[in-house]
């Protein structure tokens, strides 16, 4: 294990993912195997009139910090626990289309599907998640389309997002939608999560045969 590349999907710089050598993966959920990309797109940024959301299940320590100052508290931050069941994950789904931001606070793991979910809904990620390494950054500059928050700065969460600049917001939106091709197909297309995962092994085993200065 030492010596072989892993890929790693809880890329943790504390949990002992090594720089060079391991691979970060994306974390996805899948829900229509024959038409992963079938529901891809939402609502333009001019549609999109609530400022941040976030759902999902209480595990770790960020997200029950994440609800305690945000749950119910806003009418611009629409933060929830796990929403109710719906007929293809319909209301998860429906708020991530007409959201600007989707927030992605770290659960048990660093990652979770939540990236690949804002990218496949236009909803630009807002990553809460201090030590994750973000897959394929050897050649992906991830501030191009993705906004970080420490997780101290939990409380501050809607003060940092409405002081970005409407400008660079759109910057940020349509780069989500230039890394769209980087998402699982039936069969591999060109410059798709297959590939990209491929490029990264290749990479680090490259790196490993001749270290660049």
């Amino acid at each position: 294990m030492a010596k072989c590349i892993r890929a790693l999907r809880n890329a943790d710089v504390k949990g002992g993912f090594v720089f060079g050598k391991d691979v970060s993966l994306l974390e996805t959920n899948v829900y229509k195997p024959r038409n992963p990309v079938g529901d891809l797109g939402g609502k333009p940024p001019s549609q999109r009139s609530i400022l941040a959301f976030f759902a999902g299940s209480m595990h770790g320590y960020v997200r029950p910090i994440l609800l305690k100052h945000w749950e119910n508290k806003d009418p611009d931050m629409k933060i929830f626990g796990r929403l109710p069941t719906s007929k293809g994950n319909r209301n998860y789904i429906q708020y991530m289309k007409t959201n600007k931001y989707c927030i992605r606070a770290k659960g048990y793991e660093v990652n979770s599907p939540r990236v690949v979910e804002a990218i496949t809904y236009e909803c630009v990620p807002v990553i809460i998640s201090d030590n994750f390494v973000p897959p394929f950054f050897e050649v992906l500059n991830w501030e191009s389309f993705v906004d970080f928050v420490l997780e101290r700065d939990i409380p501050n969460l809607k003060s940092i997002l409405r002081s970005i600049p409407e400008t660079r917001y759109l910057e940020l939106q349509m780069g989500v939608k230039k890394v769209q091709h980087f998402l699982w197909h039936p069969k591999p297309v060109k410059y798709d999560m297959f590939h990209m995962i491929l490029h990264s092994v290749w990479y680090n085993r490259l790196y490993q045969i001749t270290p660049f200065n």
